[in-house]
């Protein structure tokens, strides 16, 4: 089934113990989309600027993403992030951001992507998200993204949107801030009583945990890798091969959500993996396959 995704495009810098990668190919349309297109083929929706170095027709050469979806603005420049990560690198820490084309007006959703089924809305301004899913005809399942800026100062727009989406994915700090509540399952009850059917809460180098609108809950600790060079893009990678796999099978019961959350586990180990892409793109299905049968065996007991 036809998956939508909207998000950034992004020039990134990225400082971890491991190395130094700069001027590189990020964004969490990109991560997202990548990830995404070992399950199902994607709709990207995004904007740049006449800097951007990168041909996103060559990065995504021989996999089914459509850039119809792709604005390139001459005089416009393309969104810029430098993070560093320290110690456990659980945590990026912005040194600098350029918001460049994101502070500017969004890119339209052309005619032939208005019938697609699966929507991620990446993160972005909530009231932004809200107007990108208002052309779209008919959806039958979107999932949305957020962070601590909107969670403080867009909160009426935010709430908004929790009733017009399906799922929410994001991480435990923002989990309990959006809920004012310090402890998570308690955090993840309120804020399901928000709107969305399900709540997928991101817990780093501890998994993920998810609960739903009836009481079910599951939970699952990240795949154990090996390296760690760059995190980088990992809950990016999860939610594109969550709904990668969802918009595959066409299906969102929690049977299905619960291995679509164990293939995003996997595709966040092989993005941690190296910096920017490196990580994505050097594997193939199989690979991908391999990891999740070992993650599942490991489950086992």
């Amino acid at each position: 089934m036809p998956l939508l995704v909207t998000g950034s495009i992004g020039i990134d810098s990225v400082k971890t113990p491991f190395g130094v990668s700069e001027n590189c190919l990020g964004g969490s349309a990109v991560y997202f989309s990548m990830a995404a297109s070992f399950f199902s083929p994607v709709r990207l929706i995004g904007v740049i600027g006449s800097d951007c170095p990168f041909d996103l027709a060559k990065v995504f050469a021989g996999r089914d993403v459509d850039l119809t979806g792709l604005e390139v603005r001459p005089m416009s420049k393309t969104f810029r992030w430098k993070g560093s990560y320290h110690n456990t690198m659980n945590e990026a820490l912005t040194d600098y951001v350029e918001l460049n084309v994101l502070a500017e007006t969004p890119p339209p959703v052309p005619a032939k992507y208005k019938d697609s089924k699966y929507v991620f809305l990446a993160n972005t301004a909530p009231g932004l998200q809200c107007q990108l899913l208002e052309q779209i005809d008919n959806p039958a399942f979107v999932a949305a993204d957020t962070m601590n800026c909107w969670i403080e100062g867009k909160n009426e727009d935010l709430k908004v949107l929790l009733k017009k989406i399906n799922a929410l994915i994001i991480n435990e700090d923002e989990a309990k801030m959006l809920a004012g509540e310090n402890n998570l399952i308690r955090a993840m009850e309120k804020i399901l009583n928000m709107g969305p059917r399900v709540l997928i809460v991101k817990k780093g180098a501890s998994g993920a945990i998810m609960c739903n609108n009836i009481g079910e809950k599951f939970a699952l600790p990240a795949y154990p890798a090996e390296e760690v060079k760059d995190p980088t893009g990992a809950g990016d990678s999860f939610a594109g091969a969550l709904m990668g796999y969802l918009a595959q099978v066409d299906k969102t019961d929690f049977a299905t959500l619960k291995k679509a959350i164990a293939y995003g586990t996997v595709l966040a180990s092989f993005t941690i993996a190296d910096f920017s892409l490196n990580g994505l793109t050097s594997i193939k299905k199989d690979d991908i396959d391999k990891r999740f049968e070992t993650l599942k065996k490991l489950m086992q007991f």
